[in-house]
């Protein structure tokens, strides 16, 4: 796929699959540090045990941020992104060390603005386990750079 989409390539309708990626340990400690957060249901095994998830599991935003790398890999927004607008973000399911994510991303909507260089896009993002199940359930808008016109 053509790397760098500019806001005339995106269609309604449209959908992007990212690649896998597995959550670690080794992410949820990194992110535990890099945060601050250290709730024992992400980094205490033996309290995590008693929890109705019976183990440890990822940080919530720590997933949303790996969906957010799993976009850049897909290159669709590589030099054309002006700005993430806006990021809703519903948690929909438990993400468990040694679980795979995957991104999809669905164009909703195109709108034009005032500047003639820039345009907005709002999509579905969607995170999934490796067994399909809906794990982040949520939207983003981008202010995506247009093609560039020349004018007579």
């Amino acid at each position: 796929m053509k790397s760098g989409l500019v806001f005339e390539e995106f269609s309604v309708g449209d959908q992007f699959r990212s690649q896998g990626r597995t959550i670690t340990e080794a992410d949820v400690v990194s992110f535990a540090g890099l945060s601050g957060d250290y709730n024992p249901l992400h980094t205490d095994a033996q309290f995590a045990r008693e929890t109705p998830f019976g183990e440890r599991i990822a940080h919530g935003m720590l997933v949303a941020a790996v969906g957010s790398g799993l976009a850049s890999w897909m290159g669709i927004f590589s030099g054309t992104t002006i700005a993430l607008m806006e990021q809703v973000v519903q948690y929909r399911g438990a993400v468990k060390f040694g679980d795979t994510v995957y991104l999809v991303l669905e164009v909703l909507e195109k709108k034009e603005t005032s500047k003639k260089d820039r345009g907005v896009v709002r999509f579905a993002s969607r995170l999934f386990n490796q067994d399909d199940e809906m794990v982040i359930d949520g939207e983003w808008r981008l202010l995506m750079k247009r093609q560039a016109t020349t004018e007579v």
